[in-house]
This record gives C-alpha cells, structure tokens and sequence, in this order.
C-alpha cells in the first residue's frame, strides 16, 4: 500500500483485561483518512472499552495502536490531543459552570491547532450560536452532546472519535447530525463512531466492524452484515432490532 493511501490508524491484536475479563481480546481494525467507519454490536462487546483505549483514556495490557506509524498506546488522552485524536462521550463531560463560549475558548485554546476553526463558525454551525453565553449546565442533552463535539472540533482532530452521539437525538436532528458528520469526513478527518442506531449507522458509514467479546467478527458494509449468519446470531435481537 502506497504511503498516501496508508490507513491514519491501525489497530492490531489489541488487548484489555479489567481483572480476569477481557474487554478487547485480540481486536484489528484500520481507518483512513476521510472514512467514516463503524463500531458495532451487542452490549459488552468492548466498542466503547475500544475507543477509550485508542483515545487513551486506557492504556492497552496488549497489541498495538499505530497513528500514522508511530506507536500510541498507553499515551495519555491530553497529548493524544495534540497528536491529532480527540473524541466525544456516551455522557457529555462539558465544565458545567462555565459558559457554551468559555467551554469552546478552552478547547480553542489547549488544542493550540494553527488551523483551528473559528469560534463563531463552531458555535455557528453546530446550533450553539444562541446559547453562547448560557452556562453548559442549563443545555439539555442533545445540547450538551453538541457542545462536546463542537469542542473537540475545536481542536482539529485528524481522527475524531464518536461514542454514542446520536443517541436522544429526534429524528430531524439525525439527518441533521449525519450530514454533519459525513461532511468532516469529506474533508478528510477519519471519523470512527460507536452507535446503537442501526439506520444512522447504515447511512454514514463507509465500513463497519462487528465486535462481539472483544474480537471483531466481521468488517465490511452494514447491508451485508446482517446477511452473515455468524453476525445474526450474535447481533440481531440485541441492538438492531432497537
């Protein structure tokens, strides 16, 4: 493979115990660059655990995570920042006593990115805009997951990591939300989202990895994967069918 097509991250045999359980056991996966690719699969299946590790929240017990050829596991989430890798979270951890402005003027200012976007174009594009000098701690959910996007946008991620964003969002806000989410990969960030919406999966990404304890057991396009029996024994019934 030619180093312009290189995938920005591998992940390989990657490892995480908690205790006796194995929460990653041996997972592999690649995403480049302008590719949304989707993790998928039951409920303890490790794809939330998986992106702790690669954002480093958690540093692996085995395997490698590999950006752009330089080996980051086990290196702290705040210098993963400033090597291109920022995320969202399952439940929004935005500094509540500060305001939607101040909490983007942190990010704008610890991502420290020469090509950051504007403050006004941020808070502009993603809804923010009226709500700018409110507390985050009066934004209800959807808003506060909008806020932790928005600040890890501020940063200028090259690979940005998705944990759960959609959910509670209404069914007009997930186009909304999705055409958002397809526009950065267009503009090249590889994007990687944990979902349990299997229609808003199905319509934003490129690839999906099935998971199931720990491992993946299939990687390939979300139409085809239901079609697998061993991915319709392990999957179907659990969160496809909500």
């Amino acid at each position: 493979m030619s180093p312009e097509n290189a995938p920005l991250l591998n992940v390989s045999k990657l490892v995480k115990r908690f205790g006796g359980f194995h929460a990653l056991d041996g997972l592999s996966f690649h995403v480049s660059s302008g590719e949304i690719l989707g993790l998928v699969g039951p409920n303890g299946s490790g794809k939330t655990t998986a992106i702790n590790v690669i954002s480093g929240l958690y540093a692996p017990d085995g395997g490698q995570i590999v950006l752009e050829g330089a080996s980051i596991g086990g290196v702290a989430s705040h210098k993963l920042v400033h090597r291109g890798i920022n995320r969202t979270f399952q439940i929004p951890k935005p500094f509540l006593s500060l305001t939607v402005r101040q909490n983007v003027e942190v990010a704008l200012a610890y991502g420290g990115a020469a090509d950051a976007p504007a403050m006004a174009d941020l808070l502009d594009e993603y809804r923010l805009a009226e709500l700018a000098d409110r507390p985050a701690a009066d934004l209800n959910s959807s808003q506060q997951k909008m806020l932790d996007l928005v600040r890890a946008l501020a940063t200028r991620p090259r690979l940005l990591l998705l944990d759960e964003l959609a959910a509670g969002l209404n069914p007009a806000e997930l186009d909304w939300i999705a055409e958002r989410i397809k526009a950065l990969a267009k503009g090249g960030m590889a994007i990687i989202v944990v979902e349990h919406l299997m229609g808003f999966i199905e319509h934003i990404t490129d690839r999906v990895i099935v998971m199931n304890a720990g491992k993946e057991i299939f990687e390939g396009k979300l139409a085809v994967a239901v079609k697998v029996p061993q991915v319709i024994e392990v999957f179907l019934g659990g969160e496809h069918a909500a």
